[in-house]
């Protein structure tokens, strides 16, 4: 990876003043200092990790790979970047989205505005001075009047509290604190809890190396095949010609995914064979967006969402031998769609190996860990490595990580004690020129992820440029807009089938965390055009002022 420097970056207080100050040095905040700059403000981004790249700095386990295809999957504010690069395979891996993202850095001159190795443990509001002071680890104080956590979604690891954890002899690792110099796993009795998308894509690499892999599942994921190869130059050449055109047309979606026909028609409009066809031939193209695509009604008709459910926990049975093994993998207790759809290249097949056993840890809970592995109620096992593919504190855990205040009163982790409130998902009622990018609120992760990163700072230079020229310095969504869109997130998700679903976007992994659907799954095109109108309509919704002067509120 290339180094940030040729020696040490300067600190706050060797730089010149800030405008705005960036929390994250991922996808997120590398658009944030570009775009931002490009108005003349003067920024500056504080990133935990030894490198950019955020989340694709972090998650380098086995076989972490996109599951939105590269050319999706890029930055879209640069044509001559997307025209360059060129993508090896279908679905980027993370050491080549990684090498993607320090190519952005660099080409766009980016790591002089970055601090690495930096943690951000406190950002306070100063009312009368209308600035924002940040702390880092070290004791640093960071000013600035405006401040972007870019923190992102799924950045702060969940590791589960089993009792004894601390006595096992041989080593534990985490999928998003994966060792930078890899793991070999050849000879060693492995126990991987998790089937997740983290599980789902490193178990069957771990298989091939491990002399007995023990996989401990609480609950079944649906996965579909993902299709993956190299990049076909014909497909390439004819994407890259139509990159505009593509672009605009993938914001029109619920997804921010372009490319898929628009579904027409319910799943039970249609005969039964018509529809197994229709689902067999999705099954063999791979993806996930194509699949929900199928019909109009998935994820909003249970009885259509049953035939798509069934077609798959079919394709699973047929694919696993051992039938006990094949019905715990086939999930019967949410509907296909209302959890992140996993994609997989062996997954099922993987289980039809003599060194792989599934272990229903619904059933039979995980007890304890020992020296030397783990036991169960009724079983022992005997493990040399165990990995956890638990997941995160998704969409909030970032922020809850970072003491966020201000001296009118207002603390964050207690505005959130009962489920995040946001407005858009981009600030917080009583948190002034604090900005959030993809935050809980938004439909970033139910989206092409980078699509949604440019459309949430391109809305946010957009406002900090028009509070310069309305000569104000000061921006915060009333409480009355922020309920108000809280509710409308919530109404959206309950006409779905989403919260069926014991997921992550609910908080459900995390224990004790308030059941709130955190993303907004209204569409991202509907999103889009509701900020939009917000931003036409003098920011409706929002207070803006100069140093507590009102100019104009909604």
């Amino acid at each position: 990876m290339p180094d940030a420097s040729n020696g040490p970056l300067p600190r706050q207080q060797d730089v010149a003043p800030l405008d705005v100050a960036i929390v994250g040095g991922g996808l997120a905040g590398l658009y944030a200092i570009h775009r931002l700059r490009g108005l003349g403000l003067r920024v500056r981004a504080y990133e935990a990790g030894s490198g950019v790249g955020g989340t694709w700095f972090w998650n380098r386990y086995p076989g972490a790979r996109c599951d939105v295809e590269s050319l999706e999957y890029s930055y879209s504010f640069s044509n001559e970047l997307q025209q360059d690069w060129k993508w090896p395979e279908r679905y980027g891996t993370q050491p080549e989205i990684l090498k993607y993202i320090n190519h952005v850095a660099d080409r766009f001159d980016l790591r002089r505005d970055i601090q690495l190795d930096t943690r951000i443990v406190a950002a306070h509001f100063e009312s009368k001075a209308n600035l924002w002071t940040l702390r880092t680890a070290s004791g640093e104080e960071i000013r600035a009047p405006y401040c972007v956590m870019a923190a992102g979604n799924l950045s702060t690891p969940r590791v589960p509290d089993f009792k004894g954890l601390e006595s096992f002899k041989g080593k534990w690792y985490h999928s998003g604190l994966w060792p930078h110099e890899g793991v070999d796993f050849t000879g060693l009795r492995v126990g991987v809890i998790g089937t997740g998308s983290s599980g789902v894509q490193m178990i069957p690499i771990i298989a091939r190396q491990a002399r007995h892999l023990h996989v401990f599942q609480r609950t079944a994921n649906f996965s579909l095949p993902a299709r993956n190869g190299p990049m076909e130059p014909e497909r390439e050449r004819c994407h890259k010609a139509e990159y505009p055109a593509r672009r605009a047309a993938a914001a029109e979606t619920p997804f921010a995914i372009g490319g898929y026909p628009k579904p027409t028609k319910s799943a039970l409009t249609v005969s039964a064979k018509e529809r197994s066809e229709a689902y067999e031939a999705k099954w063999q193209e791979g993806g996930s967006i194509s699949y929900l695509y199928a019909y109009t009604d998935l994820l909003v008709n249970k009885e259509s969402n049953d035939t798509a459910s069934e077609f798959v926990r079919n394709k699973i049975r047929g694919i696993v031998r051992d039938p006990r093994t094949a019905e715990l993998l086939a999930p019967k207790d949410h509907p296909i769609g209302t959890k992140r759809l996993c994609l997989d290249t062996d997954y099922y097949e993987t289980y039809n190996l003599p060194n792989v056993s599934l272990i229903d840890v619904r059933s039979d809970p995980i007890r304890e860990i020992t020296g030397n592995g783990l036991r169960t109620g009724k079983r022992q096992f005997e493990l040399d490595a165990i990995v956890f593919a638990t997941g995160f504190d998704a969409m909030t855990g970032a922020l809850r990580e970072i003491d966020v205040r201000t001296s009118d009163g207002a603390v964050l982790r207690d505005h959130w004690a009962g489920g995040p409130l946001t407005y858009l998902g981009l600030m917080v009622a009583g948190f002034p020129n604090m900005f959030v990018v993809t935050g809980p609120g938004s439909p970033g992760v139910k989206t092409q992820m980078i699509a949604s990163i440019e459309q949430h700072v391109d809305w946010i230079a957009d406002a900090l440029a028009h509070l310069r020229r309305k000569d104000l310095d000061r921006i915060e969504p009333t409480a009355k807009a922020e309920m108000d869109w809280v509710h409308h997130v919530n109404a959206v998700a309950d006409s779905t089938l989403y919260p069926l679903a014991n997921s992550w976007y609910m908080g459900a992994n995390i224990p004790g965390k308030p059941r709130v659907f955190m993303p907004y799954v209204g569409g991202f095109d509907r999103y889009k055009k509701r900020c939009d109108e917000v931003a036409a309509k003098d920011y409706e919704g929002f207070v803006l002022s100069r140093h507590g002067a009102v100019a104009a509120s909604a």
